[in-house]
């Protein structure tokens, strides 16, 4: 009886500690107010992006607008949450840096999916699947299909700094010249103006800027070197990501992803 009496005390501590154990997380969610809580008291979304990348993000800087499909959707988001959007420049450099400040609440503008960034903060799910492909003057794309065709010594590949382009090219190419652009919004006019012989960027954006310049030719974007994403940048707040998790699936359903998808990527 004495053991039986035991038995029965241990069971119940121990549903008493797992109640509480539950209980104490669910408390303090309760007690702490999210991003997402945030943006409603506020009546403000502020979605950074770094503006130089078509077809999702591109910053007029003479006239301070805004155009792309991650301008379109952000102004959607905010449309559901019934707040005024906001749209902050920041860079490929501090775009992380700058979330984790608190400078906005969501990067987009053409964001891909790492494991580094992912261990400081949250993704949305995939927007859409990408990879890391050459452009180059359709006179000479064939000379770089593989990466040991493009890492020669003498060959110039051009890329903007700070993003995963440069880490890329970083990380695979030893003999070839990494020539740093500083302006994302005119790096192709100088591939096509003979400033570089190539360059190694996303299929989505070598196959769009294919037709905004004909002279220049996609390497085979259906095989790209390597698998990517896009997705949207989130702090690391549950509420915020399963909001925009959802916004996201109800547009698939609706059609409304599929009509972006059709007006900026063709």
């Amino acid at each position: 009886m004495r053991l039986a009496g035991r038995f029965v005390r241990w069971v119940a501590g121990l549903a008493l500690g797992l109640a509480l154990y539950s209980g104490g997380p669910a408390a303090a969610q309760q007690a702490a107010p999210s991003r997402l809580d945030a943006i409603l008291s506020a009546g403000v979304l502020r979605v950074g992006m770094p503006g130089d990348y078509r077809p999702f993000g591109l910053h007029d800087q003479t006239g301070g607008t805004w155009q792309g499909l991650d301008v379109d959707e952000a102004q959607a988001m905010a449309a559901a949450l019934g707040v005024r959007l906001v749209l902050v420049q920041t860079s490929w450099k501090m775009l992380l840096p700058d979330l984790l400040a608190g400078r906005f609440d969501i990067g987009a503008g053409g964001v891909s999916v790492t494991l580094k960034r992912q261990t400081q903060a949250f993704f949305s799910t995939p927007l859409l699947r990408d990879g890391k492909t050459p452009i180059a003057p359709c006179a000479t794309a064939a000379n770089y299909q593989t990466l040991a065709q493009i890492d020669r010594a003498g060959v110039r590949v051009l890329t903007n700094p700070g993003g995963t382009n440069e880490a890329f090219d970083r990380a695979h190419l030893h003999a070839a010249e990494i020539v740093v652009f500083p302006d994302n919004t005119r790096i192709f006019d100088a591939l096509a103006d003979g400033r570089g012989d190539l360059m190694i960027t996303d299929a989505t954006e070598a196959m769009l800027q294919h037709r905004l310049h004909p002279a220049l030719c996609a390497v085979h974007p259906d095989q790209p070197f390597d698998f990517s994403e896009k997705a949207y940048l989130l702090p690391r707040d549950v509420p915020l990501q399963q909001w925009v998790n959802q916004f996201l699936h109800i547009q698939r359903e609706s059609g409304e992803w599929q009509a972006l998808l059709n007006k900026w990527l063709g």
